[in-house]
This record gives structure tokens, C-alpha cells and sequence, in this order.
């Protein structure tokens, strides 16, 4: 390798993409075309980073195996970035093997990261943590442990264990500061600030207040009977009882739980569970049956009585009762949990992590947009969507994960 490709690569390992150009930018050859794709990815531009990629790979030839396998890791850290989550994975397993089979290990490792953050990003945490697991640090640059214990951070926030998290983000700060890359600082810098806020609000006798979530983990550990809206399920102790197919049921639970320790009217309960603003005998009487299933999953952990005027809810085991609900609640709140990272994301990838049918998913695009809560960039399959993040909370409990227990 020559002295100018030598020099640019190490502009580009400390996050020096304008230093890096200088050195390549009119070579065509296939290294020098591959640090301009890794110096154009670092400055923003991903379109042009992708095509200077697939350049080099073309240019690098058959027979530089791990060079070529060094472009595809490269391609899938700027499809990652751009949120193209339909990347076929199948492509950077295989560049993995080889960068292993030719003693690459660093960046085997970084190809292995990149899959566990894809896991991570679309909510499969037993994967990624399974996978995380495996990896030595011992051997990896500073870089890559700062890029590792983030993940590691980022599955124990999404499992609601805050020492963890705060503990793998300790480790990330000081591997970031050896890595000296200003941009992995930053990023562990915005990881902590998304620690420190509220990701959950607790409703409790007609209060409503944030949640942090450390405390959010308190409360999960405590006696207390919860009624989570934010992966709809009551918890009293160990017992865990799932609503998430059976939203009449949650609704009513929700309802009784947000006014315990007073009774709820028959009335409240009728528009809360099915949107009846004017009921007869047909509504009552469905009210009673739903009231009668609910009764029965319950039974374990509490107990809802008919009064006078509607129906209470008396824990069994505790005496406090109080609901965990999302920070923002409000129609196609998942979607925009996702946007709220500042990326820009496409329909089709919005899809794929939220688990729903892509037209499901630009309806709501299309609603949120009329609403002025998220814009569109560019047309066609270069559509990209993106919103600001919501101020002063994190959306670490509005993406798909089962939380403690579940």
C-alpha cells in the first residue's frame, strides 16, 4: 500500500473525512476509490458513498478477496445508516467469513457489530444479545469496544435495566476517548443524554408525571399492580398477564386502574372501550361479558367488582395501583418512535421494524404528514421520511421489545 493511501486511511480512522480526500481525491484506483466511499459516507453524502463502493469492489477484481469483502462491510455500515434495512444480510455474513478466513479480525468483528445493531434496531434483542456475547474484546481497537459496549448499552435500556446500560456507557466513554474519533464521542454523548430522559409516564390516583428509566425499572421490580400501556400487559409481581390481543380488555383495565381506588361509570367504561357515545341495552350488555373475561385473566392479581355506578379495581396483593404509559400517546405513535432518531427512513423499512404491511405503514405516514408531524424527502423508491425528535423524552419504550418478564 502507498504512502497516500496510508495517510488517507488514517485520516479516516480518526473521523478526518476533508484530510482523507486530500490525499485521493483524483485517483481512481480501487483502494483509493474505496476511502473516497468511506470519506463521503463520513461527510453525509450516502448515494455517492454507495457508488464509489461499488466501484472499488469492480476495480479490486476476484482475486483481492478481502478487499472486496472489506467494500461489502462498508456498503452495509451506509445501508444501515440510511436506514435500508431489506440490505441482504446474507452478503455481509458472507464478507465476514472471509474477512476471518484472511486474519481481518478487526473488521470481521466491525461486520459482526453492524449485524447485531440491524437486530437491535428492528427489536430482535435475544438475537443480538446472543450474538454479542461471542465477541472477544480483548484483540478489538478502542473503536470497536466504544461501538460494542454501546450495544450492549442499547439492549439494556430497550430491557429496562438502567445499571447496565449506565455501566456499559461508562466503559464506552473511556474506549471513545482512546479511539479519539470526535463523531463516536458524540455518539456515546447522545446515548447518555438518552438515558437521562424520562422514557414513560406514571399515571396513578388521576396524577400523571415522567419517568425516568431507572425508575421505570423500580417500578417493574416493586409490588405494585401495573397496568402497562406501553407493552400492554398488567403486571402484579411475577405474574404477568398479556392484553396485547385484546385491546376492549386493555382499555377497560386501563380505564379501572387510572381512577383506583374509586369506582368507574358505566358510562366512562362504554366510551373508553368501544367509543359509544350513546348506549342502550346491547351496550351494557356487552360491557358485562367483556367485564366478566376480564374478571377471569385477572383473578390472580385483582379483583373488579360491580358498584352502584360502574365497577372498581381492588389488587389482591399490594395496594397500589398505577399505570405505565408512553411518554406521547396518540395515533401511529410506534411510527413515529422510530423517525424520532433523527434518521431518515423509508416506508419499507419502517415496515420491516415495526412488523406491519408497508401500505399499513404509509397510511400512516400519509396522516402524520398531513399533520405536519413528518416530512418526505425525494420520490419514488428514493422517498425518505424523517421527523424531529420529540423534546425532552426518549422513545426507548415505544419500540418493540418485551420488557422484564414478558
Amino acid at each position: 500500500m502507498d504512502s497516500l493511501i496510508t495517510a488517507a486511511a488514517r485520516a479516516l480512522a480518526t473521523g478526518n473525512p476533508l484530510s482523507a480526500l486530500n490525499f485521493i481525491a483524483l485517483r481512481d484506483d480501487g483502494p483509493a476509490l474505496a476511502l473516497r466511499g468511506i470519506a463521503m459516507a463520513q461527510l453525509g453524502d450516502l448515494d455517492r458513498a454507495k457508488a464509489l463502493l461499488r466501484r472499488a469492489a469492480r476495480a479490486f477484481g476476484a482475486r483481492e478477496a478481502m478487499a472486496r469483502a472489506r467494500c461489502v462491510v462498508a456498503e452495509a455500515e451506509i445501508a444501515l445508516a440510511s436506514r435500508d434495512l431489506a440490505w441482504p444480510a446474507k452478503a455481509l455474513d458472507t464478507a465476514r467469513t472471509t474477512l476471518e478466513l484472511h486474519g481481518d479480525r478487526a473488521n470481521a468483528a466491525h461486520a459482526r457489530y453492524l449485524e447485531i445493531r440491524r437486530l437491535l434496531l428492528i427489536g430482535r434483542l435475544d438475537e443480538a444479545e446472543r450474538m454479542l456475547a461471542k465477541l472477544d474484546l480483548t484483540a478489538l481497537p478502542p473503536a470497536l469496544r466504544a461501538v460494542h459496549e454501546l450495544a450492549a448499552a442499547g439492549i439494556a435500556m430497550r430491557r429496562v435495566r438502567s445499571k447496565a446500560a449506565q455501566t456499559a456507557l461508562d466503559r464506552a466513554e473511556e474506549s471513545a476517548r482512546g479511539a479519539r474519533i470526535p463523531a463516536l464521542a458524540a455518539e456515546v454523548e447522545q446515548a447518555f443524554t438518552v438515558l437521562h430522559k424520562p422514557v414513560a409516564r406514571l399515571i396513578a390516583r388521576g396524577k400523571d408525571r415522567p419517568l425516568l428509566l431507572e425508575e421505570v425499572e423500580a417500578l417493574l421490580s416493586s409490588k405494585a399492580l401495573v397496568v402497562d400501556a406501553c407493552r400492554y400487559v398488567v403486571r402484579g409481581g411475577e405474574k404477568l398477564i398479556s392484553l396485547a390481543t385484546r385491546p376492549v380488555l386493555f382499555a377497560l383495565a386501563r380505564t379501572l386502574a387510572e381512577t383506583w381506588p374509586e369506582d368507574v361509570p358505566r358510562e366512562v367504561l362504554l366510551a373508553r372501550a368501544f367509543g359509544a357515545k350513546f348506549t342502550d341495552e346491547s351496550h351494557r350488555a356487552r360491557l358485562r361479558v367483556e367485564i366478566g373475561r376480564l374478571r377471569r385473566l385477572l383473578r390472580a392479581v385483582a379483583r373488579v367488582s360491580a358498584t352502584k355506578r360502574g365497577f372498581a379495581l381492588t389488587p389482591v396483593r399490594t395496594r397500589k395501583v398505577v399505570v405505565l404509559a408512553r411518554p406521547v400517546e396518540e395515533e401511529h405513535a410506534a411510527v413515529l418512535a422510530f423517525l424520532a432518531d433523527g434518521e431518515l427512513w423509508s416506508s419499507s423499512a419502517l415496515a420491516l421494524a415495526l412488523g406491519a404491511s408497508q401500505r399499513t405503514v404509509q397510511r400512516a405516514l400519509d396522516e402524520l404528514a398531513a399533520s405536519g408531524k413528518v416530512q418526505a424527502f425525494g420520490r419514488g423508491r428514493a422517498r425518505r421520511w424523517v421527523t424531529p425528535p420529540m423534546p425532552g423524552f426518549a422513545t426507548t419504550l415505544l419500540l418493540p421489545a418485551p420488557l422484564p418478564g414478558g
